[in-house]
């Protein structure tokens, strides 16, 4: 009886001609590719209006993917990947603002996932550039700020930053220390503190600082404002925050401000709590969500791509049934993201969303991401660390995501709280 009469595989027949030597019939797997996964067509009945700005994303992210995963490699800021998005008009976030090209909540998520599939880092540019600066702006600035500022935001010609963490205060940023205080001889604010974990902190554009009034003898003693600060005005110092595992690809920086003189006209007229700041930080928590999707479409359809193509004791794995079953849990995890995502636009479009139910997006969608991206990495074995395959990029950058915006423990928090009308915080 033959070997292949018995079911035993030749060694020619083993090592067949697709590759170079013996052992090594494929060399790599194609497991970048966009499958369109939406098994509740959750994404089929969107406006074409809001399907041709995804399609623009879509390009975009094909345009730059290779740059992007070098950058990530090397933990460098791609700026002309940065203005490039800013050149197609992607960074408008849902604001509605006159100089403003407007998104509807469901074109502006879709761009969100769609650039977080392709890299975190930029999907962290979306929600810094577009989603925290340019909407701090457009919702609190005068018209003499916005007048010279909002476009270049927009078009990503000047970088922003969102000062408002700081290195003692994350979760509790309600607590921050930053003063700001008036020079009663020239009416100049006087701004001094630390911030810490701020993007764009160090590009040398425009930092929108978060202080605390310091003047006793002033109505507004103690209230959170907001201050446009020119990033080379004396006093303010950035450092890069190094030693990144996630978000390589875009710079944080640690900032101090030293006595930082700025103009009486450098508070933002609209911002005057810290409620304010709340506003803009539940906006950007939706796009989160959003993110979180996106980096999660990205792992399973890894995953599947890589079950189909890489064959182990004979056959594809997508034919053994433990790969069958952890891919369907993955799919339920991202069907109901995906759901979490498109009923979060529609409640946002028709006026009704309210910020605890931003909380429950952002938490379950960071979570099942997590969940998702740390099945596809073990799913693809040793291949799974390289970054040419994508996941452990994902699986890193989900870490951050998974923090900013208000911890897992916060959102936990927030919620708890609105649905049994008792506050946890302590």
């Amino acid at each position: 009886m033959s070997n292949s009469a018995a079911g035993v595989t030749s060694l020619e027949a083993l090592n067949a001609p697709e590759g170079r030597f013996p052992g090594e019939r494929v060399t790599s797997y194609d497991v970048a590719a966009r499958r369109d996964t939406d098994y509740y067509a959750a994404f089929d009945d969107i406006p074409d209006e809001d399907r041709a700005i995804w399609d623009r994303a879509k390009r975009l992210i094909d345009e730059v993917a290779p740059t992007m995963r070098e950058a990530w490699d090397r933990a460098e800021y791609p700026l002309a990947v940065v203005r490039r998005i800013g050149e197609l008009d992607l960074l408008c976030d849902g604001i509605e603002h006159p100089d403003i090209t407007y998104f509807s909540p469901l074109a502006a998520g879709l761009v969100n996932m769609e650039i977080s599939r392709g890299d975190g880092s930029l999907g962290t540019v979306l929600t810094v550039q577009g989603g925290l600066a340019l909407r701090t702006l457009a919702l609190f600035g005068s018209p003499e700020q916005q007048d010279r500022w909002l476009r270049p935001l927009a078009a990503a010609e000047v970088l922003g930053a969102f000062a408002m963490t700081e290195p003692d205060h994350g979760s509790d940023a309600v607590s921050l220390e930053t003063t700001a205080r008036r020079d009663a001889d020239t009416g100049e604010w006087i701004i001094r503190g630390a911030k810490k974990w701020i993007g764009n902190g160090a590009s040398g554009g425009i930092a929108f600082v978060w202080a605390r009034v310091d003047d006793p003898d002033a109505s507004e003693h103690g209230a959170v404002r907001c201050f446009l600060v020119e990033q080379d005005s004396p006093g303010y110092t950035s450092s890069l925050i190094l030693g990144k595992v996630s978000l390589r690809s875009i710079h944080q920086a640690h900032i101090t401000l030293d006595d930082v003189r700025v103009p009486a006209d450098a508070v933002l007229p609209g911002a005057k709590s810290f409620r304010d700041a709340s506003t803009v930080l539940s906006a950007a928590r939706s796009g989160v969500a959003w993110a979180a999707l996106g980096h999660a479409t990205a792992c399973y359809e890894a995953a599947l791509s890589y079950s189909l193509q890489r064959r182990q004791f004979g056959k594809p794995l997508a034919k053994f049934q433990m790969v069958q079953e952890r891919l369907t849990q993955m799919l339920a995890d991202l069907t109901a993201m995906q759901l979490y995502c498109r009923y979060l636009a529609d409640l946002e479009a028709s006026g009704t969303l309210r910020p605890a139910q931003i909380s429950l997006a952002k938490f379950h969608n960071t979570r099942a991401a997590r969940r998702i991206a740390s099945t596809a990495r073990d799913m693809l074995g040793g291949n799974g660390i390289l970054l040419e395959n994508v996941v452990m990029q994902h699986l890193a950058d989900i870490e951050a995501i998974h923090t900013y915006e208000g911890t897992e423990s916060v959102q936990a928090l927030l919620i708890g709280r609105d649905i049994t009308g008792m506050s946890a915080f302590v």
